[in-house]
């Protein structure tokens, strides 16, 4: 009877490890997966002319606008890509360039900003195919390119 307790503490004790390197092999494999689009700003480098297509999808309505970085998206009159959605703060997000790279940053809004349905919690890079979120208002990066 010892010795089937024994065992059963063994394979316990042996599961129990398994499962930490499990876990720890897959938080390897997340951050390794976003290492690339995650990057200080003081690590970006200089500011290079960058044009950025997006298509705003807000309140049913659809509109194409074609913008340089860097620029901002609020409520506010003043933002460069002014929305109408309650939802998004009067300075929300902004776009910035650097060495050929655009980037998304939340401003500290009420309700964040998401890059591809994951909230955005420092400058990361966007590319063509990307869905950026602001309150209920979809914006889908159609084109990146020098410009």
């Amino acid at each position: 009877m010892s010795a089937l307790l024994g065992l059963a503490a063994d394979f316990e004790r042996t599961m129990r490890l398994g499962s930490l390197e499990i876990t720890g092999a897959l938080a390897l494999v997340a951050l390794l997966a976003a290492w690339p689009r995650i990057r200080p700003a003081a690590d970006i480098g200089e500011l290079t002319p960058m044009q950025v297509e997006l298509e705003i999808d807000e309140r049913n309505a659809r509109r194409a606008l074609r913008l340089r970085p860097p620029f901002e998206i609020g409520r506010a009159r003043e933002a460069d890509v002014f929305l109408h959605d309650p939802e998004v703060s009067r300075r929300h997000a902004r776009f910035e360039s650097h060495d050929g790279i655009v980037y998304v940053e939340d401003l500290e809004s009420s309700n964040g900003t998401f890059l591809n349905g994951r909230r955005v919690d420092e400058a990361i890079e966007v590319r063509a195919g990307d869905a950026v979120d602001v309150g209920t208002t979809r914006m889908i990066v159609t084109s990146v390119r020098a410009g």
